[in-house]
């Protein structure tokens, strides 16, 4: 496959409309963990719908569908395409249910090199059908490993990434993961069979199904909740990260965060490898 600048960003992407229920909030917060000790009476807002509250990272699957990356005009090999970054922007609280409207468009392209792939970047605008209001901005970034070579870069290039404070991390949590965790995410609407199909999976250079990334930026938005929100999900404005290494469902996260004021920095270490899964974090948070 072969990507064709001109098409790709001038591409169509239907809009989606989206009835949401309180279930699929409750079932996207068991996806990235939320629950986990049933015990714990912050964690039951999220999975129990007297007075349940929405993750705000559920935005990420909120108004979309995947079908879009299979467009021959975006000209990616899907399944060589690894998640590079995400950044969510609430412009106001998201809801536990509630009806959605999402628009996706293909935002920039930029080229490494014949061989050495290409990164995509695309935004999705989440809006309120009944009045237009804007819900959430949605900013992706992904690494095409298989679709470089059509030289330079096209509309709006990839964000910097934030840094960490250089000092020891103010906080750290572990946040375990179970051997379906991917399974169970991809059941809020992220169907790409990387992660569920071992074939696959092996195909694309993984021992096993992965775990999605967003499902790694959801585990460490739970973290953000839990250790700087008093798990008030209204106090976040604006989270996100990118992706350094896979993880593989089962495994432990290791979060590590840092307080300065209303910017909350982040990374997330897989604790039985060593390696950093998520690095680069910032989540900002309301007063």
């Amino acid at each position: 496959m072969a990507i064709l600048p001109e098409r790709a960003l001038a591409l169509t992407i239907p809009e989606v409309a989206q009835t949401y229920t309180p279930r699929d909030a409750m079932i996207y917060a068991l996806g990235i963990g939320i629950g986990h000790d049933p015990m714990d009476e912050g964690q039951l807002g999220f999975v129990y719908e007297r007075g349940l509250k929405a993750v705000p990272t559920m935005a990420v699957v909120l108004g979309e569908t995947i079908d879009w990356v299979y467009h021959p005009d975006l000209g990616i090999d899907v399944n060589q395409t690894l998640h590079g970054a995400e950044r969510v922007i609430l412009h106001r609280p998201l809801p536990p249910s509630g009806r959605v409207v999402g628009q996706m468009r293909i935002t920039g392209l930029s080229d490494k090199g014949a061989g050495r792939g290409a990164v995509v970047v695309a935004r999705k605008e989440l809006t309120c059908p009944d009045t237009g209001a804007p819900l959430a901005t949605v900013e992706r970034t992904a690494f095409a490993r298989a679709d470089g070579g059509f030289g330079g870069t096209h509309g709006v290039p990839p964000d910097a990434p934030h840094p960490l404070p250089d000092r020891a991390p103010d906080q750290s949590i572990d946040l375990p993961t179970i051997p379906q965790a991917a399974l169970l995410y991809r059941l809020s609407g992220d169907y790409i069979p990387l992660h569920a199909d071992p074939a696959l999976a092996r195909a694309a250079g993984f021992d096993r199904p992965i775990l999605h990334g967003l499902c790694s930026l959801g585990i460490a938005c739970h973290a953000v909740l839990r250790l700087c929100c008093d798990h008030d999900p209204d106090r976040i404005a604006e989270i996100g990260c990118r992706f350094t290494a896979p993880v593989y469902p089962g495994e432990t996260l290791t979060v590590d965060l840092w307080r300065d004021g209303a910017t909350v920095s982040f990374r997330a270490t897989v604790r039985e490898r060593g390696v950093t899964a998520v690095s680069n974090g910032r989540a900002i948070l309301r007063a």
